[in-house]
């Protein structure tokens, strides 16, 4: 061989891992032998070549190398062969490039112990041969004699060509050697903390913030999480706005897809349903499939009765299925589900658990109302509105129906006590007759596409209860989530901001008169208010500061409604500020890579600075926070110099695995990807990298850092990525799945979310250009 074949293997070969982004990079690569592979060379491709050993009872003192002609060695001296790299805890590897008219190349595989002194073991068998890139003769097993004769030991042996371009090659090594350099943050453990400062900052140093924090404030954009009132966010009241009015699903709509006419259903006539909410009401006792169980605390099923149904597993349907790149999953060919919408836009998890369940699930079962139960002024519009923004995030079609917003537009929104009275016939039918509205049109909703609806209303009495319950049969299932709240000092706190926010008060001047005239409204519920006791429940009880509550649940079984008793279970409203900001600028993005785990440059240093300087000042009085970093190298180097705050890596946090166009540019995806380019370009919440992720891949793992988020009581600083960065915003700001990867996350930004009673709101502070 000549000397440039040697040198491309001593830039190269001698390095395990690089043929993995090589090799899928090339297209055009195949084991077929010398054939296939010479006849596919053109424009100065190069063939990446791989080799592999595998035995599971070898042991660490032995280590397999491989001697022999250039270019793969260029010596038959065993002192001289080179190592294979260890890959698993079984397998070895070996690459190098060798251009695919290559001269046949000649080696032998060896033993080589870590101790000097012992000799090496070389294979039996002849001289192993490699031409167009692969091997000759049998070849797929290598034996090694050990003590003599008297023990024989086996290797696998593989072996696999690829045909890389110079371009994709020169990418691969480029990544090779800005990612797989020595890292700078090793041996940290996955949570520490600095006790004190390790480089003081000098006082007038750039890095020094010297102004108050409210100076580096800057505008939040539209994306910014909705403000006001919580029911003011619940569905617009389709029935009251327009008679005989259609739901369809305004998030697939808003992509583009036209809704098919025949999934739209025409609200029922409203004079007869009238005329039967009073018969659902008083008939309740005739409703002899409905199990009271006391079964209170259990997460497994009833046993099954009479006229009820067995496991309830629910996902139901969501977005279509929109056409996919090579890279993207797909359903096996063989399975129709005879719909367009039969799909969660949702990945992982919730897209197998769906899959079962259009398969196994009944379709009653497959569409899931969550009906709330409480007094008023205990945290249900609140509830219902965190428990929507936290389904949409994972996927689920899902709604809030507040009947006040529908009572408010039927019959004016100052509604004086006595309106709420038990014995005013002419209030209840109003209550009761608002409250089917709003039930009509959820399950009209629900038949145009959509999964989960959260029912949010007092309910209080089961004669209520079993009047949804009847119109529910044979379209959804219901759960009802009861809300308890014993303390008197939250109820109090409660029943004043509903004063404040209310718009059933908005028209009374007087604060002390909406006061009294709210607790009179609360009186006469309390007088009727019957503990939930029928069907499927969950009762969070004192749940509200997160302490010493209580969760029963009661017949809940299933994939969503499991997911639900968790978030629940693990959230509150004691207000904390949660930190989000991207890693300092890193070294591929000045020069615009994708991915790899490179070091700051000097500017992100900087700002490494600064925020640490930001968050001592900001969290100054907050002796309990904590800092989260993902686990590649910038992000811990970003809070290197925060100080005295534990710091714990999640892997949840890294960011988007960018598969085999790591450590590209994107006008090197465009030029050598073409397809995937396009791809990407048409849809990039599902677009899923060869060998990477897509965007639903990155929400589906982030639901346990959501749910960990929910469950702190202390401020939380989060030093993460772009991608990660856009999913975790998305949820706070309960923006829609399909804005999230385009959500803007600008570098040395910090987004500050307040989460507390009132809800969520956003800060922004700008440390550096």
């Amino acid at each position: 061989m000549g000397t440039s074949g040697s040198k491309s293997i001593d830039g190269v070969g001698a390095v395990s891992g690089v043929g993995a982004a090589a090799a899928g990079l090339g297209g055009a690569g195949g084991e077929g032998g010398e054939g296939g592979a010479a006849e596919a060379w053109h424009g100065g491709a190069q063939l990446y070549v791989s080799l592999k050993m595998e035995n599971a009872e070898i042991s660490g003192d032995l280590v397999p190398h491989v001697y022999g002609s250039e270019p793969i060695i260029g010596t038959w001296d065993p002192s001289r062969a080179l190592a294979m790299e260890r890959e698993l805890a079984s397998m070895w590897e070996l690459s190098f490039v060798v251009p695919p008219d290559h001269e046949t190349l000649d080696f032998k595989f060896l033993l080589k112990p870590k101790d000097a002194e012992t000799p090496c073991i070389i294979e039996e068998g002849p001289t192993r041969l490699l031409t167009g890139g692969m091997l000759e003769g049998d070849v797929r097993v290598a034996l090694f004699k050990l003590n003599g004769d008297d023990e024989v030991l086996e290797f696998r042996v593989f072996n696999k060509a690829d045909l890389v371009s110079p371009l994709e090659l020169a990418a691969s090594w480029r990544v090779y050697k800005e990612n797989f350099q020595p890292s700078k943050v090793r041996g940290i453990p996955d949570i520490s903390i600095n006790v004190a400062p390790t480089n003081a900052t000098e006082e007038g140093s750039a890095a020094t913030l010297e102004l108050d924090l409210e100076h580096y404030v800057v505008p939040s954009p539209p994306t910014a999480p909705p403000n006001g009132y919580a029911a003011n966010l619940a569905a617009t009241p389709a029935s009251m706005i327009q008679t005989g009015a259609s739901w369809t699903n305004d998030i697939l709509l808003s992509d583009g897809i036209q809704s098919p006419s025949s999934v739209s259903a025409k609200l029922e006539d409203r004079s007869n349903n009238k005329k039967n909410i009073e018969a659902w009401a008083t008939d309740s006792s005739k409703n002899s499939g409905l199990i009271e169980s006391k079964s209170v605390g259990t997460f497994t099923p009833l046993q099954k009765l009479d006229g009820q149904k067995g496991l309830f597993v629910d996902r139901g349907v969501g977005s279509p299925m929109l056409p996919k790149s090579a890279s993207a999953c797909s359903l096996a060919s063989g399975f129709s589900f005879g719909s367009a919408k039969t799909m969660p836009e949702a990945a992982g998890a919730v897209a197998a658990a769906a899959v079962a369940d259009r398969l196994h699930g009944s379709k009653e079962d497959r569409k899931l109302a969550i009906v709330l139960v409480g007094l008023p002024a205990r945290g249900k519009t609140f509830t219902a509105v965190k428990l929507t923004r936290y389904l949409r995030w994972l996927g689920h079609e899902t709604r809030h129906f507040n009947v006040g917003k529908y009572r408010r537009l039927k019959h004016g929104a100052n509604q004086p006590a006595d309106f709420f009275r038990d014995d005013n016939p002419e209030g209840i039918e109003a209550r009761n007759e608002v409250a089917a509205l709003a039930m009509e049109d959820m399950i009209d909703w629900m038949n145009g596409g959509g999964q989960v609806g959260i029912f949010d209303a007092t309910n209080s009495t089961r004669k209520r209860r079993y009047m949804l319950m009847k119109m529910a049969e044979g379209n959804c299932k219901i759960i009802f989530l009861e809300t308890i709240c014993n303390d008197p000092n939250i109820i109090e706190r409660n029943i004043r901001l509903k004063i404040q926010q209310s718009p059933d008060y908005a028209d009374q001047p007087d604060y002390e008169a909406g006061l009294e005239d709210f607790k009179e409204r609360l009186i006469n519920y309390e007088k009727v208010y019957e503990p939930v006791g029928e069907g499927s429940y969950i009762k969070m009880i004192d749940m509200v500061k997160g302490q010493d509550g209580q969760l029963q649940v009661n017949n809940i079984s299933g994939y969503l409604p499991g997911r639900i008793v968790f978030f629940l279970v693990n959230s509150h409203l004691t207000p904390r500020p949660i930190l989000l900001t991207r890693h300092g600028e890193s070294l591929h993005n000045v020069r615009g890579r994708v991915g790899g785990d490179t070091v700051l440059s000097e500017t992100g240093e900087l700002y490494a600075k600064k925020l640490a300087n930001f968050i001592e000042k900001r969290l100054k009085y907050e002796k309990t926070a904590t800092i989260w970093t993902s686990t590649l190298q910038r992000t811990i180097l970003t809070a290197s110099p925060i100080v005295g705050f534990p710091k714990i890596q999640w892997r949840a946090l890294d960011e988007i695995n960018s598969g085999v166009c790591d450590g590209m540019t994107y006008e090197e995806i465009k030029k050598n990807m073409p397809e995937e380019f396009e791809s990407r370009k048409k849809d990039k919440l599902r677009y899923r990298y060869p060998r990477g992720e897509s965007y639903l891949d990155v929400i589906q793992r982030l639901e346990p850092v959501i749910i960990e988020l929910e469950r702190q009581r202390a401020p939380v600083v989060v030093i993460s990525h772009q991608a990660v960065l856009r999913a975790l915003y998305a949820y706070f700001a309960d923006r829609p799945l399909r804005e999230v990867p385009d959500i803007e996350m600008p570098l040395h930004t910090i987004i500050e979310i307040q989460m507390g009673v009132l809800g969520v709101e956003e800060k922004r502070y700008k440390l550096m250009d």
